[in-house]
């Protein structure tokens, strides 16, 4: 293995491009937590791509919470990949204390929106929507406002 191996945590809104950008870079004996490609392999023969059911998405995000935890555990073996769409203040400070490369793929808010309209389900606008609020604040909260002295 050459080089350094990373965890790393890929953010972005739906149909961003954040499984293309871990399929340009990850190779076959790294770790890649999706919770769309666990999903599609708990789902029975013949479901859809980006299957939403409530039973079926909790089991599998119990299964990504358990892959986490195992694969953090070996992320000084191989690379691991980790699509996070919008992490919480509480697991990006666990990200970054395990080392994480935090990555956020954003091909643009007009991009996303009309790929989301043609290939999810109409939830999934609420869920982009509220990534690009998210960040928008993040933005307003990073910036500092200095008032001029008065002299």
């Amino acid at each position: 293995m050459g080089g350094d191996v990373v965890l790393y945590v890929i953010t972005g809104p739906p149909a961003a491009g954040k499984s293309s950008w871990i399929a340009a870079r990850a190779r076959p004996s790294d770790i890649v937590i999706d919770l769309d490609r666990i999903t599609m392999a708990l789902s029975g023969p013949g479901a859809p791509q980006w299957n939403q059911d409530k039973t079926l998405v909790k089991v599998a995000q119990r299964a990504r919470f358990a892959a986490i935890d195992e694969a953090v555990k070996h992320r000084e073996e191989t690379d691991v990949y980790l699509i996070h769409t919008m992490p919480s203040p509480k697991a990006e400070a666990r990200y970054l204390r395990l080392g994480a490369r935090i990555v956020a793929v954003d091909p643009g808010r007009d991009v996303v929106m009309q790929r989301v309209r043609d290939m999810r389900q109409e939830g999934m606008v609420a869920v982009a929507t509220r990534w690009y609020n998210q960040q928008a604040k993040a933005q307003r909260q990073t910036v500092t406002r200095q008032s001029s002295r008065s002299w």
